[in-house]
């Protein structure tokens, strides 16, 4: 049993796809279905359920996954101890985020990181599907660490820091009638205005759901937009009126009103989440070290 065949198995396990780990793993796809066909040969059970559809773990390699994972892991243990006797650390790491992040400052945090580590391959991921999307990615092992907004408790599996929490606000367009008083908004004003925002999935959006549902109120979301950055514009065309996830963000305001909200649930948190069954690499736990010294232990408060 070699390693290659190890990663190449863990890569299909992940991706459930031939495809998408020969591109993960920057090889041809016949080399994959080789190296499974090889390993299935060697250990005798069928790893994978294949179909035209659709490929899925059997018994054998559901029970093989975990131990194939730590197997890589010791490996990679073993090459970083030998390259960091050397002073150099090498590697690559795959960092989910969202197009809307402000804090922390992602290429200023980068580029501290990148100045003290060059070797190490950075690649940044954009879940379709927000902070749901980049959890799942994370408990299957296709991230090494992800920027995410979580309302209530953190997914089993997951170690989660927060980094900081702001209130959200009530962006409206500037002629709204709402914006003709600058005061705490409460939820019973809203529930016959249309809203805009972004898909199920998306930490804002959670959190808008909970607050509405804990009230016992029902809202007409009439535009979901998974870009966030564009809300502002659907708003100031009058689609509807958004909650502002992150009073930090750089929001145009011509045409535009701001206004504050009186539920205190309504906050939005940012935190980073890494695996809490798979041991860190060196150079996630160097990014995490870059990390606590931008932003220390302990969420700021806005």
């Amino acid at each position: 049993m070699e390693l290659r065949q190890l990663e190449y198995f863990v890569a299909v396990a992940e991706e459930l796809s031939f495809t998408r780990a020969a591109e993960r793993l920057h090889v041809v796809q016949s080399a994959v279905s080789a190296a499974i066909r090889s390993l299935e040969r060697e250990l005798g059970p069928t790893l994978f359920e294949r179909s035209s559809q659709r490929v899925t773990l059997t018994a054998a390699g559901a029970a093989l996954l975990p131990a194939a994972r730590n197997t890589l892991d010791s490996a990679r243990a073993a090459r970083e101890a030998a390259q960091l006797s050397e002073g150099r650390l090498q590697g690559t790491l795959r960092i989910g985020t969202f197009s809307s992040l402000v804090r922390p400052d992602l290429p200023e945090l980068l580029g501290r990181f990148h100045r003290l580590h060059p070797a190490v391959t950075l690649r940044l991921a954009v879940s379709p599907r927000g902070s749901a999307g980049l959890v799942e990615r994370l408990l299957a092992g296709n991230l090494d660490l992800a920027f995410v907004a979580l309302p209530g408790d953190p997914p089993a599996g997951l170690h989660v820091r927060e980094l900081y929490t702001t209130p959200m606000s009530l962006l409206v367009p500037a002629d709204h009638p709402l914006a003709r008083a600058d005061v705490p908004r409460e939820l019973t004003e809203l529930v016959d205005e249309p809203f805009v925002d972004t898909p199920p999935g998306y930490g804002n959006r959670e959190v808008t759901d909970r607050a509405f549902a804990r009230a016992g109120l029902h809202r007409q979301v009439v535009l979901e937009a998974s870009d966030v950055g564009t809300v502002a514009s659907y708003v100031r065309a009058g689609l509807g009126i958004a909650f502002l996830h992150d009073s930090t963000a750089d929001v145009d305001g011509t045409g535009l009103a701001v206004l504050p909200l009186a539920d205190p649930a309504l906050r939005w948190t940012l935190s980073v989440a890494v695996s809490a069954t798979r041991r860190a690499s060196a150079p996630l736990r160097a990014l995490l070290e870059v990390l606590e010294e931008a932003v220390p232990a302990g969420p700021s408060q806005q």
